[in-house]
């Protein structure tokens, strides 16, 4: 799964690559631990509009349009890519209201006997980190809600977690985000090996009410 992840992107910056028009409700960057329930900058695409993509702000966990409250159900952060499109909390939205979730990194723990290591993944090549994320807006006041979306992990991300967010590469960005017909199930699946560069980061990562830049910092295998 994904569940905490890093974003040090200038929203302006963002904006400029993306060719989407800025919120003004924002939530600040750098943070270098992001939890679910936080507020995160989203691109979504709205092909009758002009301009047409928008950059803005949405809880992380999507709310199903029949839930009371957005804690009447389990909080849905990840939404898997071999059932989105049959799950009736998320076929909809995987149809109609796709979004790119640009990020530099998330953490994912290993599991052990004695603790629960955590690791930073990031983009090999430096850039932006694009994962594919669902959107929803909840109850009266459009409350708007995402998830991501992971797949079964590649070789390099299966030694520390089965699961793995999918990643769309900017050719790929136009058919997610529905601005390029229809085609985008096939790029629901792990990315290429060479994408992901993983490192061990510190178990200070832990807590979510960590918060600075040595939480991405890499550490040797075997320190704490």
């Amino acid at each position: 799964m994904c569940g905490r992840m890093a974003n040090t992107l200038p929203h302006d910056a963002v904006a400029r690559l993306f060719a989407a028009v800025p919120g003004n409700d924002l939530p600040p960057v750098p943070d270098y631990n992001i939890c679910p329930t936080q507020q995160v900058a989203v691109v979504t695409a709205d092909p009758g509009q002009d301009p047409a993509r928008r950059l803005r702000a949405m809880r992380w966990g999507f709310v199903p349009h029949w839930y009371d409250s957005p804690t009447d159900g389990p909080l849905l952060i990840n939404a898997r890519a071999e059932t989105v499109a049959e799950k009736p909390a998320f076929r909809q939205a995987c149809r109609q209201r796709r979004c790119l979730v640009p990020v530099s990194g998330f953490y994912e723990w290993h599991r052990t006997d004695e603790a629960r290591l955590p690791w930073y993944c990031r983009r090999a090549d430096g850039q932006p980190l694009v994962l594919a994320g669902i959107w929803q807006d909840w109850g009266e006041d459009r409350l708007s809600t995402f998830a991501i979306l992971t797949t079964s992990a590649n070789a390099a991300m299966s030694a520390i977690h089965h699961r793995i967010p999918v990643v769309i590469e900017q050719s790929d960005w136009p058919l997610w985000l529905g601005e390029a017909g229809h085609g985008a199930a096939a790029l629901m699946v792990a990315p290429d090996e060479d994408v992901l560069a993983l490192h061990r980061v510190s178990t200070a990562v832990n807590s979510n009410r960590a918060e600075g830049p040595e939480l991405i910092e890499p550490i040797e295998p075997d320190a704490g």
